[in-house]
């Protein structure tokens, strides 16, 4: 016999489906599919924006609950109604850059029915003719602003979706500043919707106004000969690095990368960041992977802090504390590169501790003291021990000569 409390809800809403999240765009009600409907009007609870519980305001007949700030607080409330029908109002697709992974995290996907919509990127796709799978997709909301740095190549389609209506001003701003200025720049606001607006300007002369918080914005990049794109390779030029001396040089960073060998989603501790240009370079190589740099000197952690910024990776977390003791308590690393303080106490072996089984560890050491060092520990956990030198030609009055920099020793090593 039929539960009466199920009765005129779609069969697929259930007790073990009891969570639905129903994409909803700026069509409203009209957008909705029939079982879509259903659910929302059926829900005990019904969570989402202000704009999207207005969006759906003719359908709800439960509880209504808006996105309490910060969001995850609503997460215990939802669990409350384990059992009972809850539809959550998300827009567009839930699960690109939405509140899908949020709840995921809570509940498990067999409790869930999630019912999307066009995401904000595939309705900006269709009216320009674009393929997504050509089109670099960024979110800039509620994520810093400088994760845009790295998708800015010479010819890039970039979709990204805006904090406010500042940042479409803000992002043509960056673009001149970098000489891509005759990049062309499309603001679309509230897709989908009765006041959907499409515009379009250059970066160096935008010139649109009250753009709608609600957008989202396409770049076509144009880089004249003086643009200051990142390479996709590691290796960056030295001068895009402040530093005092600190550093990394190119070439030794670009074997180090090399040796470090990143992969999806790791985690690398740089002990003794300086400039920060390992970290840097390393979070450079797929959005996914995460670095943490300990450096003692708060003036150093400052610049690194700048650079990061600067070249894109906003995400660099920064410790500042004298290692090991500035270890405690961080999240155990997949890879350790040790570039400063090999000599002070108790820094590499707490180092080589804290590292997981199966990481990597690689060192560079340019004293006789540090490279003594690495020495022992070649001896006694093995790996590889290299040296390193780069010489380059320079003028000795009017002819050309070879000019070799400090050797460098690097181990590399695979912790058991």
């Amino acid at each position: 016999m039929q539960d009466e409390s199920m009765k005129g809800r779609d069969e697929s809403c259930t007790a073990t489906r009891w969570l639905s999240i129903v994409g909803i765009g700026e069509d409203g009600v009209a957008g909705l599919s029939s079982v879509a409907k259903r659910l929302v009007s059926s829900a005990d609870l019904v969570v989402g924006g202000k704009r999207q519980l207005g969006l759906a305001d003719g359908l709800i007949r439960g509880r209504r609950l808006p996105w309490p700030s910060p969001i995850h607080d609503v997460l215990p409330e939802i669990e409350k109604h384990r059992g009972r029908p809850v539809a959550v109002l998300a827009s567009g697709d839930p699960f690109h850059y939405g509140v899908g992974a949020m709840l995921l995290g809570r509940v498990p996907a067999k409790e869930m029915l999630c019912l999307p919509q066009p995401s904000s990127f595939s309705l900006a796709a269709a009216r320009l003719g674009w393929s997504l799978q050509d089109v670099s997709l960024v979110s800039l909301h509620g994520r810093a602003f400088e994760t845009i740095v790295r998708y800015l190549q010479p010819g890039a389609r970039i979709l990204a979706l805006a904090w406010n209506g500042e940042t479409p001003r803000q992002l043509a701003r960056l673009l001149a500043e970098r000489a891509m200025g005759q990049s062309k720049i499309v603001v679309m606001e509230s897709m989908a919707g009765p006041r959907e607006r499409v515009r379009s300007a250059t970066a160096e002369g935008f010139d649109l106004a009250d753009v709608a918080v609600l957008n989202i914005i396409a770049v076509e990049i144009v880089a004249s000969a003086a643009a200051v794109v990142l390479p996709l390779a590691p290796g960056l030029n030295d001068a895009l690095f402040e530093s005092d001396g600190q550093l990394t040089k190119r070439d030794v960073r670009a074997v180090t990368l090399s040796a470090l060998a990143p992969r999806q989603g790791e985690l690398l501790w740089d002990v003794g960041l300086g400039a920060g240009s390992i970290a840097i370079e390393w979070l450079l190589c797929h959005a996914s992977l995460k670095a943490i740099g300990f450096e003692e000197r708060p003036e150093r952690a400052a610049r690194a802090a700048h650079n990061a910024a600067t070249l894109g990776t906003p995400n660099l977390e920064i410790v500042q504390g004298r290692a090991p003791d500035a270890f405690e308590g961080q999240p155990q690393p997949d890879v350790i590169f040790i570039g400063g303080g090999l000599c002070d106490p108790g820094v590499l072996d707490a180092a080589w501790a804290a590292l997981k089984p199966g990481g990597r560890f690689v060192s560079n050491a340019v004293t006789i003291e540090s490279e003594s060092r690495l020495t022992q520990c070649f001896q006694h956990h093995g790996g590889e021990l290299l040296r390193l030198q780069v010489a380059k030609a320079a003028r000795v009055g009017s002819a050309f000569a070879w000019r070799a920099a400090m050797p460098i020793t690097q181990w590399r090593a695979r912790k058991p």
